[in-house]
Parts: structure tokens; C-alpha cells; sequence
């Protein structure tokens, strides 16, 4: 029963209705695909994810894993057992090329797939999210040995993969890290350091762990152009390729959060003499590309990942959203505002039109953000396989101006709509009896992981809208106003939120512009997370209006609510913008000017 995980309807819609995928098929890279093999893919995993995922997802929060005296980590049976499953049905391999044992998927639908197994259980889910975003990068940037010994056996889901960036001193300012890799006489390099925050960075799940680990190479320049990028595996290969000695990783703890419980979060030492492969000192390292473009390999791999943390942070939202309407159904509480019969029958509490506002408000984030979240994933594969390289160069300068967005944007709003799902549920849903608490508590680590709404809102106002003289900012307006003239053509309400959605882009832009003429970055920088919201709002309003002229005339119940969503967001959340856009503008500088002494 997948009810209650996501909306089958609603992602049949935005795929095909809304997005065409299947037109996807037109193209040599997914000409062996149809509407019929998108089904089955999609079917699969929402059936995986009903049997394998849902059933232990309390359990592993219940029980989240821990480290033995002798190192090792202990977590529930049932973890390895549902990404065995996964595994074995090819779903790890989805997106990749043919010649690596992949099926050539549109990431359109590689992200939908997974996307029923990260409602089902967020925790079991982020083992593989992170080892298919590592792959990626390994197939992209890696040698053909390298794909050979690492990508391969993580497609077939013998190991899996990591990203080690953050230490503990330097958290999200990856210019500090002091994280060391010597290169040695037989070309292989011997890295020194600890990583913090690391998911997935043990377990015994798999044969091998491959971590991707940033580092610095002792003539490396300063700052961020000095950082390289190494694979350091969990285990070494001896020389017929099967796994070997341990490689000198060692588990230092396990961090415990209070949500996403049963991904481990580590803090690993790299060469700390615990395994010392060889009896030399440093844990062996493979670099990767070139030495000093470390950070710019990684890209590859956050920029994934982000989108993957958007679409975690909507659909645990939507599961949220599922389950406090289908309480709000069948909860009986109160009498309809004029009804003074004490001894009339209560009502179920989704009569009530505080509730409904609530359940409205949640529809409008989740669905706002589904539509975002594959939006971009078809950004990419349009940046991948469209005929014209003006085309897939377009592409790929809308989702680099849509990233920030589509990690954030949800991140906050998802989570307000589970927040509304305890408040639907009364105090039932502050119990662990029912799962909205759990889903709020998973979901809260998304506006903090990948980074954070700051880090998001510097990289959105201080490199993304300015790149190029304005390009990608030019570039989403032009498909704003593309869209906005085809609601202007249908009228009625679509053509009243198309002008409302132009007048506050058109603010949008003259705010941009404003915040840079000052000269200087400091003043307009000051406010770059509330520019992040403003900006958020008025892309997920467009989503909407893409939405609206989907549904055409459609009249069914399904349509209908949809055209209530878009409505709700246009009546009640895009006017929030404004009185943000005022702040923007007046170029405040409260934040500046604050002493940390007066706190």
C-alpha cells in the first residue's frame, strides 16, 4: 500500500503530463526505454520500498546503530537485508551507461524511483543515495582501473561509497581543512587527517567502503585551489583485485542525532597508525584527476547530493502531508462553526476550515517541491542528451541557478508542512505512535545537511545570479515569462497569478541589481538568506503556474485539487514576498552593525 508513502496520481502527472518524459525516448540514450520500462522501474522501487524499507523504518529509529568495543558498528538485521533487495534488482545501477551494468534511466526517473524508497525510510535510503552520487563522480572524473576496482563493485551494491569533506575545526569552510595527502615513491598517496559528519563512513553492510576524501598535497596552493581529491578505501585490494588488508581508516565515534537515526554519522581518522597498511604511516590514497581540482571534482558529487537532500526533504514531507490528511479523514472531533446541538454528531476534523488550511498549506510546499525536484532532474538530462549544444548548455545554466533552490526550498517548507502534520494529528502526533513526529525529526537535518540555508543563500545572490553578467538570472526569467504567457492565454485565475507572478519577479530582479550597486559585498551579502526565501518562493510559485496550465481544463477531483494548491500558494504564500523584497531593498544593514557584544 504506497497511499500513504507519496501520490502515485500526482507523480504520474508531473512526469508525463507535465514533463513529457517519455519524449526522452526520442533520444539514442534512452531509445531502449518507453513510458512501459519507466512504469515497471517506478513500480519497482514504490513496491521495494512498501516491503523492504517501511517496515523497519520505526525500528531503526528505535534503534540506531551503534559501535562495539572493538570498532565495528551494530545496526538492525533488516537494514542489510532491504539494500540487498535493492540492490539485486539493478535499482543501484539505474542511471548509468550500459557498458558499466546500468539501464541508461533518465535521472528524471533514477530520482523518482529513489524517491519512494527515501519516503519509505530516509535512513536505509541514504546508504545508496550517496554511493550511486559517488559513482557518478568516480565515472566522470575517474580512471578506467578506477571505475574497474571502485564504481563497478558499488553499482552492483558490494560496497558503498562516501563524501569526506568536513572537519571538525573547519565545518562547511572547506578552505581550513588540514586534512594531508603526501604522494609516495610508487605513485600512490599516504593521507593524514580527520572527517566529521561523515553518513555511511562505517558499517558492515558491505565488502568495502570508498571514501571520497578532500585533502591537501604538501605543495598544494592555499585556500580552496590547493585541495585534491582521493579515493581511500576501507579495505585494500590485493594484487588479483580481491579485497585485502584493512586500509588505515579508523571509526573515532558515531555522532547521534535526533532525526535520520539509522544512517550511521561518523567522525573517522585517516592514517592514525590504528591498521597502518604496510607498516608505513598514513592511510592509503588514489588520487583523483588532477591535483588541486579536488574541489571542483566534488561539485559534482554536492551538487547531486543536494538535489538528492531536496527530494529526501520532500518527500518526507509529503509522506507527512499523506498521512495527516488521511487522519484528518476519519478523526471525528467538534461541530461545523453554527451548529449549537450539543448532541449532533462530531465531524470528521477535516470539516474544519483551520484544518483544511493546513492540509492546503502542506499540499501547496509538497507538491511545490515534487514539481521542483523533477524539474531539475530533468534539467539534467536535458543538459546531458539534448540535440543542440545551445540547448543542453541552457540547461545546464538553469540548474546551476535552480540548485540552491532546490536543496533549500524544500528543506524549510517540507518541514513546515510536517510540523503542520503534528499539528493536524493534535497531541496524537506528538507520540510515537504515529509516524509524523518521526518524519519532522528526519526532516530536520535537511536544512543543515549539504549545506545550510547561508551557505546556499551566499552561493545563490553571491556567485549563481551574478555568473555570467546576469546569464542564468537572465535565462530563468526568459522561462518565467515563457510560462507566464502561456497562463495569460487560459484566463481566469491562471492569468491573474501569471501578471501577480510577473510583478514580483520583475522586483526580484530590480532588488538583485540594487543589492550589488553599493559596490559593496558585505551590505549585499548582509541579507542573502532572506534573498534565498524571497527567491525560493517566487521559482515554486512558477512551479505552480506550470502546474496550472498542465491541468488545462482537466475537472476531476485530482485537477481540482491542484488548482486549489495554486491558488492557496498564490493567495496566501507569494505576497509573503514582498514585505521581504522591502527589507532587501532598503539594503539593511542591521546584521552588519550589530556588536556580538550586545547579545
Amino acid at each position: 500500500m504506497t497511499d500513504n508513502l507519496l501520490s502515485k496520481r500526482d507523480i504520474d502527472f508531473l512526469l508525463y503530463e507535465w514533463l513529457d518524459v517519455t519524449a526522452l525516448t526520442s533520444r539514442d540514450r534512452f531509445a531502449e526505454h518507453s513510458r512501459e520500462t519507466f512504469d515497471a522501474v517506478l513500480d519497482l522501487s514504490a513496491d521495494i520500498a512498501v516491503r523492504e524499507f517501511a517496515p523497519h523504518n520505526k525500528k531503526a529509529d528505535q534503534n540506531q546503530p551503534v559501535m562495539r568495543p572493538d570498532g565495528t558498528v551494530e545496526m538492525i538485521d533488516e537494514v542489510a537485508h532491504a539494500l540487498d533487495i535493492f540492490a539485486k534488482a539493478g535499482l543501484m545501477a539505474g542511471q548509468f551507461d550500459e557498458e558499466l551494468g546500468g539501464l541508461q534511466l533518465p535521472v528524471t526517473i533514477a530520482r523518482t524511483a529513489m524517491a519512494w524508497l527515501q519516503a519509505a525510510n530516509a535512513s536505509t535510503a541514504s546508504y545508496p543515495l550517496l554511493t550511486m552520487a559517488n559513482a557518478n563522480l568516480l565515472a566522470e572524473y575517474g580512471t578506467p582501473s578506477q571505475i574497474d576496482e571502485f564504481v563497478r563493485p558499488m553499482l552492483e551494491g558490494r560496497y558503498f561509497g562516501t563524501m569526506c569533506l568536513s572537519e571538525p575545526q573547519a565545518g562547511s569552510s572547506l578552505a581550513d581543512i588540514t586534512t594531508r595527502a603526501v604522494r609516495q615513491d610508487d605513485g600512490i598517496h599516504r593521507v593524514t587527517g580527520t572527517k566529521m559528519w561523515i553518513s555511511g563512513g562505517d558499517h558492515e553492510l558491505t565488502d568495502n567502503i570508498v571514501h571520497l576524501v578532500l585533502a591537501r598535497t604538501p605543495d598544494g596552493a592555499p585556500g580552496v585551489k590547493g585541495i585534491s581529491l582521493f579515493i581511500v578505501p576501507k579495505y585494500l585490494h590485493d594484487a588479483d583485485g580481491a579485497i585485502g588488508d584493512r586500509n588505515d581508516v579508523t571509526l573515532i565515534g558515531l555522532n547521534h542525532k535526533m532525526g535520520n537515526r539509522g544512517t550511521t554519522n561518523t567522525h573517522l581518522a585517516f592514517g592514525d597508525g590504528t591498521h597502518s597498511p604496510g607498516g608505513e604511516s598514513g592511510a592509503v590514497g588514489f588520487l583523483v584527476g588532477d591535483e588541486g581540482r579536488g574541489l571542483s571534482y566534488m561539485f559534482h558529487m554536492m551538487n547531486e547530493a543536494r538535489g538528492g537532500v531536496g527530494m529526501l526533504a520532500t518527500v518526507l514531507g509529503y509522506t507527512g502531508y499523506l498521512k495527516s490528511l488521511e487522519y484528518a479523514k476519519v478523526r471525528a472531533q467538534g461541530r461545523p462553526v453554527g451548529v449549537k446541538d450539543a448532541s449532533a454528531a462530531p465531524v470528521a476534523i477535516i470539516e474544519h476550515a483551520d484544518v483544511r488550511r493546513m492540509l492546503l498549506a502542506q499540499k501547496s510546499y509538497v507538491e511545490g517541491a515534487m514539481a521542483l525536484s523533477l524539474y531539475c532532474a530533468k534539467l539534467v538530462d536535458e543538459s546531458k542528451t539534448a540535440a543542440e549544444a545551445v540547448e543542453r548548455d541552457a540547461a545546464a545554466l538553469l540548474l546551476d541557478v535552480l540548485t540552491p533552490i532546490a536543496k533549500s526550498w524544500p528543506s524549510q517548507w517540507c518541514l513546515e508542512a510536517n510540523s503542520l502534520a503534528i499539528q493536524v494529528h493534535g497531541g496524537y502526533g506528538y507520540t510515537t505512535d504515529h509516524d509524523v513526529e518521526q518524519h519532522y525529526r528526519d526532516n530536520r537535518l535537511n536544512p543543515i545537511h549539504e549545506g545550510t540555508h547561508g551557505v546556499q543563500g551566499l552561493d545563490l545572490l553571491g556567485r549563481k545570479v551574478v555568473m555570467g553578467g546576469g546569464a542564468a538570472m537572465a535565462l530563468l526569467g526568459g522561462e518565467i515569462e515563457k510560462t507566464r504567457m502561456r497562463a495569460g492565454a487560459l484566463g481566469g485565475a491562471a492569468a491573474v497569478f501569471a501578471d501577480q507572478l510577473g510583478t514580483v519577479w520583475n522586483r526580484v530582479a530590480e532588488i538583485t541589481g540594487r543589492l550589488w550597486s553599493t559596490g559593496d559585498p558585505a551590505v549585499a551579502l548582509a541579507n542573502s538568506s532572506l534573498y534565498l526565501e524571497a527567491f525560493g518562493h517566487v521559482v515554486v510559485a512558477w512551479m505552480w503556474l506550470e502546474q496550472l496550465v498542465a491541468v488545462g481544463d482537466g475537472d476531476d477531483a485530482f485537477y481540482q485539487g491542484k488548482r486549489a494548491a495554486a491558488r492557496y500558494f498564490f493567495t496566501y504564500e507569494l505576497p509573503k514576498v514582498n514585505p521581504q523584497l522591502d527589507i532587501l531593498g532598503a539594503l539593511d544593514t542591521l546584521l552588519l552593525e550589530t556588536d556580538p557584544e550586545w547579545f
